[in-house]
């Protein structure tokens, strides 16, 4: 869109409407740029040559004298879609147990594509060739895609209580071209040491664009029994005493 012919006062606010309705999985970037000049129509009294600050000329328009005329301010805009709700996920395991599940989960919308991402998490790469039954993990070039996933918690309470309970590995991609579907399968461990519900998020990023979320939830439920204590009676109203003893799992 453009906009032209708005009037700002000194130290005035200026709201720029944004709206980003994405056809596709995929990265979109614009930019949006403010090309500010005096009412008046007169110039800045500030001339540009060729020893001014690189960053000052790229954020100028000049005038036919070299004074300056107008003043730039470019902000770049990168939207990256985000799916809808997906179907929550429930991992359920006996307090002082050990669970290894394994998670299917589907990438839908998926678009190949060359841009890449920083570095940051977890990654996949999954090969695009439609010809190989069983993708390849290649490295990273234009013929392949590439994942970046992270297990997001409510609050760093949760995140302190699950971290070294919630284990989660990349086992396996495949890419249907086709359809455009990713499927990604997790192995999860969850080794609870007493009952508990917990929510959490995955949340997988494709550096062609586009991001998923899955709801986690992982549920303890109590433990089993450790020991049946009997209490043989010596008489009527007289005590009997038995000893047992309890081991701490921590200091």
């Amino acid at each position: 869109f453009h906009l032209a012919g708005i009037r700002l006062a000194p130290k005035g606010k200026l709201e720029i409407p944004v709206l980003f309705m994405p056809a596709e999985m995929k990265i979109y970037k614009t930019r949006v740029v403010i090309h500010v000049m005096r009412e008046n129509g007169e110039n800045w009294p500030y001339v540009v040559t060729a020893e001014s600050d690189t960053d000052l000329i790229r954020n100028v328009t000049v005038a036919e004298n070299g004074e300056a005329r107008g003043m730039l301010w470019i902000y770049p805009i990168h939207g990256t879609p985000e799916a809808p709700q997906q179907k929550t996920v429930v991992i359920r395991c006996q307090a002082r147990q050990r669970l290894e599940q394994r998670v299917e989960l589907l990438l839908i919308g998926v678009m190949p594509g060359e841009t890449a991402l920083p570095d940051a998490g977890n990654s996949a790469v999954v090969s695009t060739d439609a010809s190989s039954n069983t993708p390849e993990v290649t490295d990273g070039s234009s013929a392949t895609l590439e994942f970046l996933y992270e297990l997001q918690y409510q609050s760093d309470e949760i995140r302190s209580q699950l971290d070294s309970l919630v284990g989660m590995q990349l086992l396996q991609k495949e890419w249907d071209a086709e359809s455009r579907i990713v499927t990604l399968i997790f192995n999860v461990v969850f080794a609870p040491s007493k009952p508990m519900r917990n929510k959490a998020t995955l949340v997988v990023q494709c550096t062609a664009g586009g991001l998923w979320k899955f709801p986690l939830v992982f549920i303890a439920t109590e433990p089993e029994v450790d020991d049946v204590i009997n209490i043989a009676a010596v008489g009527l109203n007289k005590e009997s005493i038995v000893g047992f003893k309890l081991t701490s799992q921590t200091r």
